[in-house]
């Protein structure tokens, strides 16, 4: 285990890499690992300064002198949220629709060979979910399966896509790759965005971390985001699970990622998410624990040089750090989620989710913690007529 992350440090430790050439040019962290693990507090300084941060910039944000600066950052992180996103905190809710799944992840309760029951929600279960969710206030919903399989494909997936439709102001995805064709699908079904991890940048890494099934395909994985954006999706939510292999590694390359397709796909979006490993079925531990100092910071620097775009936080987090992240950073939530199957509409038959959650407060008590923070829960900002 590396103690400097778990701590708030940014030293190299060891890891097993990937051969660079099989990582594109464009998301390469090699050029700027070195900075971020030697930069000084003249360069974290600068980089905090700089009027137009970059990816220089970043990854000085991202060094252990940049820790000392902690306060600052989050001051600038928090003025950049409120121009860009106002005092308003958007909510949404996950929703599972299936469990089964094809993949061999060491790190999810969902993966294959895990010994519990499996089930899907059927047609009359989803609509008492949605019903259920759309009585709680909710206009968000994220609509998530394990990796593909016969009792949950494309078809299923598009089903219940357009259920969710039909009661809610936006609809989103986290689900198993797919074919730029098979986006366009859940498009003419009514979803506007898709969330999908690459979990880690380091290849052998992944490699060993996915021991079966379609996931274990490096390459494709990292391609999906520009099918998802290709097929006509207005977001692309990305992220690494962080602790699965060196944050620095893995933060830089999902940094480089999303501004190569903000680039490319500049009419559509992309939002970023920072998951850490949580204690789930299996029993996996994170061999590079990332702490809480250290996570915010690396929110911090994503808000400073990526100002406009949406952070997210879920309920993996703890209440009191998802409180001191909220309108500092992060200007996206979920909120009362379950990660079992269903669980809202009626009580989940298995107690066992995909992973646990820290954070189990009732959409009252979070909202009333938002407005005392001065911010706005905001439930919907995005209406059908836009799709």
């Amino acid at each position: 285990m590396n103690a400097d992350y778990a701590t708030g440090g940014t030293s190299a430790p060891p890891v097993i890499r990937g051969p660079r050439e099989s990582i594109p040019a464009w998301i390469d962290p090699s050029p700027w690992l070195a900075l971020a693990r030697g930069a000084t507090l003249t360069d974290a300084r600068r980089a905090l300064d700089s009027a137009q941060p970059g990816e220089a910039e970043f990854a000085a944000l991202l060094s252990s002198a940049a820790g000392g600066l902690l306060e600052e950052m989050a001051l600038r992180a928090r003025d950049l949220t409120r121009r860009h996103f106002g005092n308003t905190v958007s909510l949404y809710v996950p929703l599972y629709l299936s469990d089964f799944c094809s993949g061999g992840c060491v790190y999810c309760g969902f993966a294959s060979d895990r010994p519990q029951s499996r089930r899907k929600l059927g047609k009359e279960e989803l609509i008492r979910e949605l019903d259920a969710l759309k009585g709680m206030g909710f206009e968000e919903i994220l609509l998530l399966t394990g990796e593909r399989t016969p009792q949950a494909g494309l078809a299923y997936l598009r089903d219940g896509v357009a259920e969710a439709a039909r009661r809610f102001a936006a609809v989103t995805v986290e689900a198993f790759p797919m074919l730029t064709e098979e986006y366009r699908a859940l498009v003419d079904a009514g979803a506007i965005g898709v969330t999908i991890y690459q979990e880690t940048y380091e290849p052998v890494q992944y490699e060993q971390l996915h021991r079966w099934g379609p996931k274990r395909d490096f390459a494709n994985r990292l391609d999906t985001p520009t099918r998802v954006l290709e097929g006509g999706m207005r977001m692309a939510g990305m992220g690494t699970l962080l602790g699965l292999s060196d944050p620095l590694v893995d933060t830089i390359s999902l940094y480089r990622h999303a501004m190569h397709l903000r680039r490319r796909y500049w009419q559509s979006g992309v939002s970023l998410s920072f998951p850490r490993v949580c204690p789930q079925e299996g029993g996996y531990v994170p061999p590079f624990p990332v702490s809480d100092r250290y996570l915010a910071q690396i929110i911090f620097a994503f808000r400073i040089c990526m100002p406009d775009v949406p952070l997210v936080l879920s309920t993996r987090e703890a209440p009191g750090f998802r409180d001191g992240m909220a309108g500092v950073g992060i200007n996206k939530m979920s909120i009362a989620s379950r990660t079992t199957v269903g669980g809202y509409g009626q009580p989940a038959e298995s107690p066992d989710g995909q992973f646990h959650v820290n954070d189990d407060r009732d959409i009252e008590t979070f909202c009333a913690m938002l407005k005392g923070k001065g911010l706005e829960p905001v439930f919907k900002n995005w209406d059908k007529v836009y799709r």
